[in-house]
């Protein structure tokens, strides 16, 4: 495993890290989720990524658990604030953001998190609030560095402009060969200003896997067969995008690697990517995954890579 140092900060993140968005707490057991979770650290994951909306707080509580034997001081965690967690909870207000981090912290058991992000932009919060809270948040121990998830550039830079408050350190865009948007301003921004990217749905939901036949069903089993997991993926279940996929499968065997692999290469790529953030219902995925971490791949195989995704999808690419 290799790693990378995370924006402005004195954090050094695995390339490939462990997240639980639609599956710890909610599509995954409890077993298997712990199971995965102690893999990825004999792997050399040292990044878990979470959020309090997750399952209404039981991706927390899982991972609580699978880290409580755990020395503090072994593992990056990162969490984030933003999403609805009851009828009258939600967003990025002073007083959201105090009571949430708190109740993270219970759930994951720990007095701190590494990492704190706005899970989204929150248009109905001053950013001056938002940045005071989270200045307080760092302040007073409970976090060390704080970041963003999807925000627009003149978010992010409006925050950039913003003096005596907490620096970001990291955004968490969708990022992948089928989702390349944070290219064309979001990327070099964020590079400029000493914020990296951790990548979500580097695989496009396990799409890029090629798991998928365009002129078949899903096998069973998959994400896309999941009545938990399912609705996040039909965006990319659709017959010219798996088309497209399974164009890049003799480039991904030229290069050695899965299709998986090669998805994940092309990402860390970019040298403003520190991580690429994975899910895993089963163990042996991660052990895949993390072969993608310091591959050798010919940039003249991303450049093929990218001219069949644009020629066959130039809308999402």
């Amino acid at each position: 495993m290799k790693y990378r140092k995370l924006g402005a900060s004195d954090l050094n993140v695995s390339e490939i890290s462990l997240g639980s968005w639609l599956t710890y707490g909610v599509g995954v057991e409890k077993d298997k989720a712990i199971a995965c979770v102690n893999r990825a650290f004999e792997l050399g994951i040292n990044f878990i990524d979470t959020a309090n909306v997750y399952g209404r707080g039981a991706a927390e509580t899982v991972l609580g658990e699978a880290l409580a034997s755990r020395p503090r001081n072994s593992y990056i965690l990162a969490t984030k604030v933003f999403g609805q967690m009851s009828s009258t909870d939600q967003g990025l207000s002073r007083a959201q953001i105090e009571k949430q981090l708190d109740a993270s912290l219970k759930r994951l058991r720990v007095d701190y998190v590494d990492l704190y992000q706005c899970h989204r932009y929150d248009t109905n919060t001053p950013l001056a609030e938002t940045m005071e809270a989270l200045t307080r948040a760092v302040k007073s121990g409970k976090v060390r560095y704080i970041g963003f998830s999807e925000w627009s550039p003149q978010n992010i830079e409006d925050a950039i402009a913003m003096r005596i408050v907490e620096r970001f350190v990291s955004s968490q865009p969708q990022y992948s060969l089928l989702w390349r948007r944070p290219e064309a301003k979001v990327i070099p921004l964020c590079a400029r200003n000493g914020i990296s990217q951790i990548v979500w749905s580097p695989l496009a939901q396990g799409v890029l896997t090629g798991k998928y036949n365009p002129s078949a069903p899903p096998p069973p089993g998959t994400r896309a067969t999941s009545d938990n997991m399912g609705g996040a993926i039909t965006r990319w279940m659709e017959k010219p995008v798996l088309e497209a996929v399974q164009k890049l499968k003799p480039l991904a065997q030229e290069a050695n690697l899965t299709m998986g692999q090669f998805a994940l290469a092309w990402l860390l790529r970019e040298p403003n990517v520190a991580s690429a953030i994975v899910g895993a219902s089963r163990p042996d995925q991660l052990d895949e995954n993390v072969k993608a971490s310091g591959a050798k791949v010919d940039p003249g195989l991303f450049s093929r890579a990218e001219a069949i995704v644009a020629e066959a999808l130039p809308r999402r690419a």
